[in-house]
C-alpha cells in the first residue's frame, strides 16, 4: 500500500505539472526553471518510458530551442495566446465542449458535467482561474486533486475503488477529447513546445489507464 500511495503521489504531481502549462502563459522564471538540471532530469525520466519517448523527445528539443528563440518569452506567451485563448480557426482550444458539445459552445454540457462531478467530491473551481469547469487545467488539476485524496484510504479495497474511478474519469473526460485537442496544437503550433506537451499529455493519460487496469 505504501509504495502504491508514494506512485500515486508522482502521478499527481505530473497531472499538475501539465495543468501548470495549459493554464497561464510561462514566465521568464519558469523559462529559466525549464533549464535547470532538476527539470531537464524529469523530462528525461518520461522520456526512458517508451509510450513517452517520442513526445517526451521533442518537449527536450523545444527547449533546447527555446535557448535560441529570440525573445523567448514573449514569443512563447503568444504561442499559448494564438492556442489557446482566441476563438480563431486556427486554435486549439482546450475546452472539451468544443470537442465534445452538439453545438460546440464553451460552457457547454461537459463543462456542466464536470462542475457537477468536482461538487460532488467537494471540490469547487478556483473563482481565481476564471474558466468554464471543463477547461484541461481544471480537468488535469482535478484528477490530481482526487489522486491525492485516494491517499488517505487506508483500506486497500477502498483504493482499489478509487483507482478504478480514476481511470473512468480520465477515460472519460479526458481521453474523450484530448486525442484531438493534441491533434490541433501539432497542426497549428509551428515552433512545437506546446504540440510537444500536448502528445506528452495523450501518451500519459493512455499508460496511466493501462497502470490502473494492471492494478485491479
Amino acid at each position: 500500500m505504501q509504495e502504491l500511495k508514494q506512485f500515486n503521489e508522482q502521478r499527481a504531481e505530473i497531472y499538475w505539472w501539465f495543468s501548470s502549462l495549459f493554464s497561464k502563459e510561462l514566465t521568464e522564471d519558469d523559462l529559466i526553471a525549464y533549464q535547470t538540471p532538476e527539470v531537464r532530469a524529469f523530462i528525461h525520466g518520461l522520456a526512458e518510458n517508451e509510450s513517452l519517448a517520442v513526445a517526451a523527445k521533442r518537449l527536450i528539443d523545444a527547449l533546447d530551442r527555446l535557448q535560441q528563440r529570440p525573445d523567448a518569452q514573449l514569443e512563447l506567451s503568444a504561442d499559448f495566446c494564438d492556442l489557446f485563448l482566441t476563438s480563431d480557426k486556427h486554435a486549439a482550444l482546450p475546452y472539451a465542449s468544443i470537442y465534445l458539445d452538439e453545438n460546440k459552445l464553451l460552457n457547454g454540457v461537459p463543462a456542466q458535467q464536470m462542475t457537477q462531478i468536482m461538487l460532488e467530491h467537494g471540490i469547487e473551481v478556483d473563482k481565481c482561474f476564471n474558466e468554464p469547469a471543463d477547461h484541461l487545467a481544471i480537468e488535469l488539476d482535478f484528477i490530481g486533486n482526487l489522486i491525492i485524496r485516494s491517499n488517505a484510504l487506508e483500506m486497500e479495497s477502498h483504493l482499489e475503488s478509487a483507482l478504478t474511478k480514476q481511470k473512468s474519469l480520465i477515460e472519460q473526460h479526458l481521453l474523450s477529447w484530448i486525442p484531438q485537442f493534441s491533434a490541433n496544437c501539432t497542426k497549428y503550433d509551428e515552433f512545437g513546445f506546446y504540440s510537444a506537451v500536448a502528445e506528452l499529455l495523450v501518451n500519459f493519460c493512455e499508460i496511466d489507464c493501462r497502470y490502473l487496469s494492471n492494478e485491479q
